[in-house]
This record gives structure tokens, C-alpha cells and sequence, in this order.
């Protein structure tokens, strides 16, 4: 019955217009992406393999190019490439980008222009979830919760979550394996789940290319 819900949920929301200027796209043909999802800005954006945008969710180009891995779940109202300087906090600048994911085609890419956010394979957006642009990374298998808030230049490690409203200040690096919750409590958790997780974002990735009615066509 719940699923039957979310469904017509999905299919009756009413498109959003495009708002600015239509950015270059790099499409995987396995990928959903909601006809009211709105991607903006002037760099290219590339989603690849099975990843799902939903309804409402934002992809902001304007700071530099936008790389979603594969079986990657972007949420409702998240916003990715959040204009840097939204009122977070600054970490002075990190010593070590060794937490970036590895990037298909990046010589293709930088000759697009900067770097704005890359997101690894598996990794969840949740509702209202941002990450502002500025070379951000955000690795393999992480989990940004609900209303959680990523500045720019930060790069967060494999395997991480970061719980709802968490904050991650700009240029902070966080270790692989990190469990952030939102007072600022840190924690390392390496009870090897990783594959588990992966497996369950597969069977609900599976379930949502059901659910949400998807129109890659709209932003060519």
C-alpha cells in the first residue's frame, strides 16, 4: 500500500520551470531523473550508472562540474553545488586529497572546466541535504542525512555518515569509515557493512526506477 502511495505521490507533482541557463549534460542510459528535478548552470554535469535523482532535488553547475558515480540516490529538495558561503563555518585548508574517489574520464572533465562537486558510487543525498561547489568531495558509499550541510572544499571519506542536520565545515577533511552526528560528535565505525549497504542501495534503487517516472530527454 505504501508503495502504491509514494507512487502516485511522485507521478502528480507538477514540473518546475528552469530557472538560468541549461547546462551541458553527460547521461549514463541506465540513470532515473524526475521530469520536476531541475539542473542548472554552465559546467557539465555527468550522472552515471543506475544513479536516481527524485522530484524537487537541484544540481547547480554555475561553481564548476558536477560528477555523480554510479547507484548514487539524490533526494527530494537536496541541492548539489550550493553556491561556497552559506554561513558555515572554515577549516584551514586541508592537507590531503587521498579521500577522493577515483574519477572515470577526468581528462575529459577538466577540460570542461573546475571541478564543482564529485560524488563516489553508492552515495545517498537525503532530503534538503546540500554541498556547495568548490572542488567538494564526497566518498564511495557515504551517507549525507537529512538536512545535513556540506562547505565547500571539504572531502568527506568512504563509508561515512553523517547524521540529519550534521555540518561539515569548508575544507575539512573526514577520514574514511566517520559516523559525524549533528552536535559534532565523531566516531569511527568499521563493522565491514559496507558491501551490505551497497546491496540494499542496489534493491532500492531497483524499487525506485518503479516508482519515479523518469525523463533524461527533458535536459538534452
Amino acid at each position: 500500500m505504501a508503495t502504491s502511495f509514494s507512487s502516485k505521490r511522485h507521478s502528480i507533482l507538477p514540473p518546475i520551470s528552469q530557472a538560468g541557463p541549461k547546462p551541458p549534460i553527460q547521461f549514463s542510459s541506465s540513470i532515473t531523473i524526475a521530469d520536476s528535478a531541475l539542473l542548472t548552470g554552465s559546467h557539465t554535469i555527468t550522472i552515471r550508472t543506475e544513479s536516481v535523482v527524485h522530484p524537487r532535488a537541484r544540481l547547480d553547475s554555475s561553481g564548476g562540474r558536477i560528477t555523480i558515480g554510479r547507484r548514487c540516490i539524490i533526494h527530494e529538495r537536496s541541492l548539489i553545488g550550493a553556491a561556497p558561503g552559506g554561513g558555515l563555518p572554515t577549516t584551514p585548508s586541508r592537507t590531503s586529497s587521498l579521500l577522493a574517489p577515483p574519477r572515470e574520464g577526468v581528462e575529459e572533465e577538466t577540460a570542461a572546466g573546475p571541478a564543482g562537486v564529485t560524488l563516489g558510487d553508492y552515495v545517498t543525498v537525503e532530503v534538503a541535504a546540500s554541498i556547495e561547489a568548490g572542488d567538494t568531495v564526497v566518498g564511495e558509499g557515504t551517507v549525507l542525512g537529512v538536512g545535513a550541510r556540506i562547505g565547500t572544499g571539504a572531502v568527506i571519506g568512504k563509508h561515512c555518515t553523517l547524521t540529519p542536520h550534521t555540518i561539515v565545515a569548508a575544507g575539512d577533511v573526514i577520514p574514511d569509515f566517520t559516523v559525524i552526528y549533528s552536535n559534532g560528535t565523531r566516531r569511527t565505525d568499521r563493522r565491514g557493512v559496507a558491501d551490505l549497504r551497497n546491496k540494499g542501495q542496489a534493491r532500492q534503487i531497483e524499487v525506485l526506477r518503479r516508482m519515479i517516472p523518469s525523463n533524461p530527454a527533458k535536459f538534452q
